[in-house]
């Protein structure tokens, strides 16, 4: 478990291709949901480098990097990748409903039922949830067989989800037109609407956690599960109404901190459990993935592996990381995302919002104020 891994831009498009890649965004140039890779950066990525040595590679999901046409289905040995963000809501051949997610695990185990032991596989399973159903007023489209979860529990809001801490924001972060605050609207301006789109949430989460534990069940079945290496992490944090948000997009912790776990049933006794509490960031997957498979790593890709870590190898390794956010969003004349970069240590983290005159600058000590309550950088 890396207790802290983070993503070096919080959107789904940049952050995946930074995940597919190895590189941070202003390297491999994705920036939008309408660009793809290159074909010298697509060929460059984990899953063509796992084929040019031999492994059958699959895709399952939200494939987030450009649009409908060109998407490289033709490259992989099995393809159920999805453009754009996919519907929750399906139904099967009989008319029944299915949701997404549980359509996501039978393609998982489909694709496992048609490895054979003969041959390595890397299989990328890219979830849809827990991210909401953009533009359908219900949001967190949950399976109804979750709907009974948490029913009479009351969640209690963030500490920094009130009128004091809003209000210390700057005049443009606090603009109702922008999508962070837009978003909060929708989702937690209520008591009501809070606890609705918090559990459906939670029952989301829920959801993908049943399909990884089928997933696993599958590999046991197949005799592959102490050959099988799971690497489980997210593109991007999620405001659950903190700081007055909803969203992504900023660098705040809730924003840009991720779950990233790596199981390895071939490592020896001593190697496992660990708790690694070095910066693990998304740009180090890639390399990662590689150097388990035994694959040259491409001098492109700038995150490093993580298994140097778990190794126990001793290496300097990263004290700071840089955070980049240059997405454009047009919404009533405005950026309504505004653009964001900084550099982020154990103990602070500077970010600065490049499209203000003269530019704004955060600074925390992420120490003494964990939650990013108070903003120190005009402190002498």
């Amino acid at each position: 478990l890396f207790t802290n891994a983070f993503v070096t831009t919080s959107i789904c498009c940049t952050s995946r291709a930074s995940i597919f890649t190895g590189q941070y965004a202003r390297r491999h140039g994705i920036w939008n949901f309408g660009t793809h890779f290159t074909p010298s950066v697509l060929a460059q990525t984990y899953p063509m480098q796992l084929k040019r040595a031999g492994y059958r590679i699959g895709f399952i999901g939200k494939y987030g990097v450009g649009p409908k046409r060109d998407l490289p289905a033709d490259k992989y040995d099995y393809w159920r990748g999805v453009p754009g963000q996919p519907r929750y809501e399906h139904k099967d051949k009989n008319g029944n409903y299915k949701h997404y997610t549980k359509i996501v695990g039978e393609q998982s185990l489909e694709f496992l039922q048609g490895c054979s032991k003969e041959q390595p596989f890397c299989l990328s399973v890219s979830f849809k949830a827990p991210h909401v159903q953009d533009g359908d007023p219900r949001q967190f489209i949950y399976d109804p067989v979750y709907k009974d979860l948490y029913k009479d529990v009351e969640i209690p809001r963030p500490k920094t989800d009130s009128l004091m801490h809003y209000s210390s924001l700057p005049e443009f972060l606090r603009d109702e037109r922008m999508e962070a605050r837009r978003r909060w609207q929708i989702r937690f301006s209520t008591p009501e609407k809070y606890q609705e789109s918090v559990k459906g949430y939670y029952r989301l989460i829920t959801g993908v956690d049943v399909v990884i534990g089928k997933i696993r069940k599958e590999l046991q079945k197949l005799d592959q599960d102490q050959n099988t290496v799971i690497i489980l992490s997210g593109d991007n944090g999620f405001y659950l109404a903190e700081h007055g948000f909803a969203g992504k997009w900023y660098g705040h912790e809730e924003s840009i901190r991720v779950p990233l776990f790596i199981y390895d049933p071939r490592l020896p006794k001593i190697q496992r459990g660990q708790r690694r509490p070095e910066f693990a960031l998304n740009i180090d997957i890639a390399p990662t993935i590689l150097d388990l498979a035994g694959v040259d790593i491409p001098d492109g890709m700038q995150g490093r592996s993580l298994m140097t870590l778990v190794r126990g190898q001793r290496i300097g390794w990263r004290q700071d990381f840089f955070y980049e956010h240059l997405f454009e969003h047009q919404f009533q004349g405005v950026n309504n995302i505004p653009k964001s970069e900084g550099v982020v240590t154990k103990r602070f983290k500077y970010l600065r919002y490049l499209e203000q005159q003269p530019v704004y600058e955060e600074l925390y000590d992420l120490q003494n104020d964990p939650h990013e309550e108070r903003n120190l950088a005009k402190n002498k």
